[in-house]
């Protein structure tokens, strides 16, 4: 497949199709660039549309009002549609049928028919059309074929972040995608899947990366690029760092590393796929598309700069043994259990004789369901609205510069990983 395909795999994100004039240099991008092979474009929701898809299922599912948002955002990518000149045919090749309209008709049921309960099934279910609307826009755009790739990515039913069926995936993209490649590029959608019984499931968060590396996997692509707003991957996010260094070539092993701890250019399921088969990962700017970016193959190289990574919006939780007695290993299993059933993810934990104390992303409804499990057995503090800093190959230098002026509630370091959990600077 690899030596007869050599298929290029391009993924723009939500900044790279965030309005008309943002889709029109894509268009330059893939008519430069992607020429002489075949192409598949995986594309992100438009802009902030998943934030705004967000907030639109919390009011429906809690029985408030949301046709004034639903409307913003129709007339949003109405008016992207007419500005491309797109409106009246925003729909797959080959079809009469208004995509566009026919998607906000089914979104617009969708929200109107939400039943109490099953709370993550019913957002994979609302917030994938972010991705759905943004690809027909796109496809008619470039002249291209619109894939709905729910039915091709098999997942399982783990909603908010299916787990890929790789067999099944493999086969079905294998048996559709090489003919249809053959009559010119692709446009599909990042972030979603679909269960064996048709219902939509979703990857994670920012995880339109991660269907890149999917696709290129199960096709053994030639390469994988991902568009960005950034000159490629950084030791630090430009708009929390000064002096940013950009790595011009870096390992799979250590890119990894940086995106587990959280690095906001690379989705953390990444690059396990594009490792095992060894398909390059570039990262280029869609601002200055000629750059050079960063290259992450297999490949060896020197000690790196250290790379600051930041998350926000951070919970700190600790658990204390009502009656004094030590955290013991049986205490541990019962907290990890409760955390894995409500789905918070650990990003940092420590542990002293009576305490132990975890930092994970907030979120209201999973915390609450987190204290309803362990309140009666252990005594529960929280603290939120704090963030999480990770320094890769940190030195003197690096800490001081990070933790200087902040108040700092935990800090941990290995040989090579500095972090810190800190109040949120205003």
């Amino acid at each position: 497949m690899q030596e007869s395909l050599q298929l290029k795999v391009y993924k723009f994100g939500g900044a790279s199709v965030k309005d008309a004039a943002a889709i029109r240099n894509l268009g330059r991008i893939v008519q430069e660039y992607g020429a002489g092979a075949p192409l598949l474009i995986v594309v992100s929701a438009m802009g902030k549309t998943t934030n705004a898809l967000e907030e639109i299922f919390q009011l429906a599912h809690k029985g408030q009002d949301f046709s004034g948002p639903l409307a913003v955002l129709r007339e949003f990518h109405a008016g992207v549609a007419t500005e491309l000149g797109v409106a009246d045919e925003a729909a797959p090749a080959g079809s009469a049928a208004p995509l566009l309209a026919t998607l906000f008709e089914q979104l617009g049921d969708r929200l109107a028919t939400l039943l109490p309960g099953d709370y993550d099934r019913q957002y994979d279910q609302i917030v994938s059309f972010g991705e759905l609307l943004a690809t027909c826009i796109v496809a008619k755009a470039l002249g291209a074929q619109w894939l709905d790739c729910r039915p091709l990515i098999r997942t399982d039913h783990t909603w908010r972040e299916g787990r890929v069926d790789w067999p099944t995936t493999e086969r079905h993209l294998l048996a559709a995608l090489p003919d249809l490649l053959a009559h010119g590029p692709i446009v599909t959608q990042g972030f979603v899947g679909g269960t064996a019984s048709g219902q939509t499931t979703t990857l994670g968060r920012e995880g339109s990366d991660y269907t890149a590396a999917i696709f290129a996997y199960c096709l053994q692509a030639k390469s994988v690029t991902i568009w960005k707003d950034v000159a490629g991957l950084l030791n630090a996010d430009p708009k929390f760092f000064r002096d940013t260094v950009r790595y011009p070539e870096i390992s799979y092993q250590e890119t990894i590393e940086m995106a587990y701890y959280g690095a906001s250019v690379i989705h953390p399921k990444t690059i396990k796929p594009l490792a095992v088969r060894r398909i390059p990962l570039l990262v280029k700017s869609f601002l200055d598309p000629s750059a050079e970016g960063t290259r992450i193959h297999d490949c060896r190289h020197g000690l790196l700069a250290p790379a600051f990574i930041r998350k926000d919006g951070q919970c700190l939780v600790s658990f204390e043994s009502k009656d004094l007695t030590f955290i013991s290993e049986e205490n541990l299993e019962v907290i990890f259990g409760a955390l894995a059933q409500v789905r918070l993810k650990i990003h940092l934990m420590q542990n002293s004789a009576i305490s132990f104390s975890v930092c994970t992303d907030f979120s209201a409804y999973r915390l609450e369901k987190l204290l309803d499990l362990l309140r009666n057995q252990f005594t529960i503090h929280y603290n939120t609205g704090l963030e999480l800093y990770t320094i890769k190959n940190y030195d003197a230098a690096s800490i001081q510069r990070l933790t200087e002026g902040r108040e700092l509630l935990l800090e941990q370091r290995t040989r090579q990983t500095f972090q810190v959990v800190c109040r949120g600077q205003a």
